[in-house]
């Protein structure tokens, strides 16, 4: 058993854990993207509430309902159907990783340990476009917890495009590693084409990070900076990481954000009259 799996008896013996279970549904077709490009497998992942990708699913309770039940009534909420899931259809469990986070439930420690069982789902193509229309018309949690139901692209295109460009967005919790191990194990992805699509995804972060960049350097721009140090912070190489906060007098904070250079620009708050 690989490092940090769990049997689906040891998963189940931690009542003290709380446990959240998510499926890949997926299916062949023969269509092409632009009557060119073989699309393959049609695999359903979502843009959650918190603005990560994941699969379909959430938190069940073992003591009241089997891990399948409760993962049959968080697909019916997300999705709108109320699937039938098997024990067969399990693929793994293991403790999710300390950052994150499956519920959008504020009574949920942050400190509570998790454990993610997985499951993977082979369909018909209708059936899945009959999910994919569900979930935008009738599933209670669209437009809330579930943003929109998304399909993975397994083809790469010129650049990279496609599948490498999909891999380098942000995933909640181990979902992009629960992705492509599925790819893998199932053979709907070669591993020499899965390898150039990551490749070219730490690429496509490198690029997104002067993008980040940039971006931050608009919204300093639009703010009423106040100069703490001369000469004036580059303010084109900062990152949120890099916020601080200073204390002035009595009567006021400084926001700084700190460049490389150790300057920072900071907005000064009064607190005359709080």
């Amino acid at each position: 058993m690989a490092s940090g799996q769990l049997s689906r008896a040891e998963a189940l013996a931690c009542t003290a854990c709380m446990h959240a279970c998510h499926v890949m549904l997926y299916s062949d077709t023969k269509t092409q993207l632009f009557g060119k490009f073989p699309i393959r497998h049609i695999i359903l992942m979502q843009m959650r509430f918190d603005g990560l990708l994941g699969f379909p699913g959430g938190l069940v309770n073992p003591s009241k309902e089997t891990l399948e039940a409760g993962l049959s009534r968080e697909l019916l909420e997300e999705l709108g159907v109320a699937l039938p899931v098997s024990v067969e259809d399990h693929v793994g469990s293991c403790h999710a990783p300390d950052s994150s986070s499956s519920s959008s439930s504020s009574s949920s420690s942050s400190s509570s340990r998790l454990i993610t069982h997985f499951y993977v789902k082979k369909m018909e193509e209708e059936q899945i476009r009959e999910v994919e229309r569900a979930a935008a018309s009738t599933a209670t949690d669209h437009g809330h917890e579930v943003l929109g139901m998304v399909r993975v692209p397994l083809y790469t295109l010129r650049g990279g495009k496609g599948l490498g460009s999909f891999l380098s967005h942000a995933f909640i919790g181990n979902a992009r590693s629960q992705l492509v191990d599925s790819l893998l194990r199932l053979n709907l992805v070669a591993p020499e084409e899965l390898h150039k699509a990551l490749t070219s995804s730490l690429t496509t972060h490198t690029h997104s990070a002067g993008d980040l960049k940039s971006a931050l350097a608009l919204t300093v721009a639009n703010v009423p900076w106040v100069h703490v140090a001369a000469p004036a912070p580059d303010v084109s190489n900062l990152t949120p990481r890099q916020y601080r906060w200073q204390r002035g007098s009595e009567h006021e904070t400084r926001r700084c954000l700190m460049s490389s250079d150790g300057y920072c620009a900071a907005k000064t708050h009064n607190h005359a009259g709080d």
